[in-house]
């Protein structure tokens, strides 16, 4: 298979990681394990997105954080994508993944990084079918705190309006204020049919036990089947349509 030697995108932010995650990487062996696949999963995703643009087919464009990363699972393409790209093949609707997620991506990392990307984008070659947008991301603009975190529903909004028509994106589940909030933005999207939503806070795991990686807070393999599950009807909906 041939590549495109002209994306440089490197599934980075350009940030480096959190202090915290640096502090508790040095007592926490767990720790550590995940956050030392940061790096090489980045690398992984770089050289397939290559792969991928030159490989003729509907094309799924993924954005956002470590989720869609796959960080936590063993290995750079047992993660939610994978699992549900190879459902959706296994149900007649074959896609192209391009990933274009970064681990410690936050919701203006979407909206200002990724979907440039995202617009500058060759056509799909082989089909006139539109690409299918999925979004993940929020949580670290939640566990960021301070500002970051106040300016959570206001970059949501932002972020959808700059959407395209039909993406599927998944709301935040957590408990928080800015969490809710922001989550109006999707469910109003939604509501006028601009987005699909994927509703993480019933639709989402209800338990993580068994499901979490070593750091107790990305997922597994497992828990990544958990987030394949609650996207997939969504992806069918939009693919069927």
């Amino acid at each position: 298979m041939t590549s495109s030697p002209g994306f440089a995108y490197d599934n980075r932010t350009g940030r480096p990681g959190g202090r915290g995650v640096r502090a508790l990487g040095l007592v926490l062996p767990g720790v550590r394990g995940v956050q030392a696949q940061v790096e090489p999963y980045a690398a992984a995703w770089a050289a397939h997105n290559r792969r991928a643009l030159a490989t003729p087919g509907r094309r799924w464009v993924v954005l956002g954080d470590s989720m869609s990363q796959a960080v936590g699972a063993s290995a750079w393409d047992a993660g939610w994508v994978d699992q549900l790209a190879t459902t959706l093949a296994a149900q007649g609707h074959p896609l192209v993944v391009v990933n274009l997620s970064a681990t410690g991506a936050r919701t203006p990392d979407v909206t200002d990084q990724q979907l440039p990307v995202l617009r500058a984008l060759p056509p799909a070659e082989g089909t006139s079918s539109p690409d299918l947008v999925t979004v993940l991301v929020g949580s670290n603009d939640l566990f960021a705190g301070g500002g970051v975190r106040r300016r959570l529903p206001a970059e949501f909004a932002r972020m959808v309006a700059a959407l395209p028509r039909g993406a599927v994106v998944a709301t935040l589940p957590q408990p928080r204020a800015a969490a809710r909030a922001a989550n109006i933005h999707i469910e109003s999207a939604s509501a006028t049919g601009k987005l699909v939503k994927v509703d993480m806070r019933a639709e989402g795991p209800r338990n993580w036990r068994g499901r979490l990686a070593p750091d107790f807070f990305h997922p597994n393999d497992a828990g990544y089947a958990e987030l394949a599950r609650a996207f997939a009807p969504h992806l069918l909906e939009v693919l069927g349509s």
